[in-house]
């Protein structure tokens, strides 16, 4: 059988990185039926023809990725597709990339019992050149799942949004992607959830997906170089805000409290890198951690940074 697929993408503010993901995704070797797309921008980045192999829906007032996911996945249900491959504007998947999903998918189903959530791309930022990790949650904390290029593929918990290949008959058993965390911790949430009910999680190691993770810059701490990764505010408070939320809610028993521990501790270090190596902004974005943080711990969550 001939799977059906649709795929998504998020567009915001970014023409060049727009264009460039849909051609990536539409010169596949296997083709793909149709792109659905939200447009998040103020003003639309792409001409709204909503031809056979493109549905674009403008939001400018800016909906986010949650709500954008549950709207394209809703749509998938309708029209019966198998999977939806969920894209950022900002990732390039190489020609083969969604062929060898599926010929992986097709292998695994039997060993999997047909309980395979999503499985995804081994994604490479391509300013760094490493590997963006998928996540798996360990008792109080959501932590980076080590990649392995001997094996053809491995198991996590939440691959990262773009690139993952969601099968619908799965999606079907969860709700969906949650819209209040409207950025920033969608995946790890829906993919945590997914495993939750029983599906498995894959990561392809020979199926490959550049992307630009973040505006990471090369820093040097006590003559060690690393790197850190430089925020808007505005992100700065949805990464606290929604990490800190989602670990100490699934945190259980005294796992709760010590995830409680370890969110301060990363509120502290972010606020040491910032004063640090943050060009510009520096009072802004420590208030955005500070309220983020707080507003996780409060459950406070929807579209709520001005």
């Amino acid at each position: 059988m001939i799977a059906k697929v649709a795929a998504y993408i998020t567009l915001y503010k970014d023409k060049q990185a727009a264009n460039n993901c849909l051609q990536a995704i539409k010169s596949q070797s296997l083709p793909i039926d149709i792109v659905f797309v939200v447009d998040n921008s103020e003003q639309e980045l792409l001409e709204t023809d909503n031809t056979a192999s493109i549905l674009i829906y403008h939001y400018p007032g800016n909906i986010g990725i949650g709500e954008g996911l549950a709207l394209a996945l809703e749509w998938a249900k309708k029209e019966n597709y198998d999977f939806l491959w969920t894209f950022d504007q900002d990732s390039l998947p190489t020609k083969d990339c969604l062929k060898i999903l599926l010929n992986y998918y097709n292998k695994l189903s039997l060993e999997y019992d047909d309980n395979i959530g999503i499985i995804a791309p081994t994604s490479i930022d391509y300013k760094t050149e490493e590997i963006v990790q998928g996540a798996i949650f360990l008792k109080d904390q959501f932590i980076g799942c080590k990649h392995n290029k001997n094996v053809d593929f491995y198991e996590c918990d939440s691959p990262i949004t773009s690139g993952s290949l969601i099968s619908i008959a799965a999606a079907k058993t969860v709700k969906p992607p949650r819209a209040e965390l409207f950025i920033d911790g969608i995946d790890l949430d829906y993919g945590l959830r997914l495993r939750q009910q029983g599906f498995h999680n894959l990561i392809v190691t020979t199926a490959i997906m550049y992307h630009n993770f973040g505006n990471p810059v090369k820093v040097k701490f006590c003559q060690r170089e690393m790197i850190i990764h430089q925020y808007s505010a505005l992100r700065n408070y949805y990464i606290t805000r929604n990490h800190t939320y989602l670990e100490t809610r699934y945190a259980q028993g005294l796992y709760r409290l010590t995830s409680c521990g370890r969110r301060i501790k990363y509120l502290l270090r972010r606020i040491v890198t910032i004063f640090m190596y943050d060009p510009e902004d520096k009072t802004l974005k420590v208030w955005a951690c500070l309220l983020g943080t707080f507003h996780g711990f409060q459950g406070k969550l929807g579209k709520t940074w001005y």
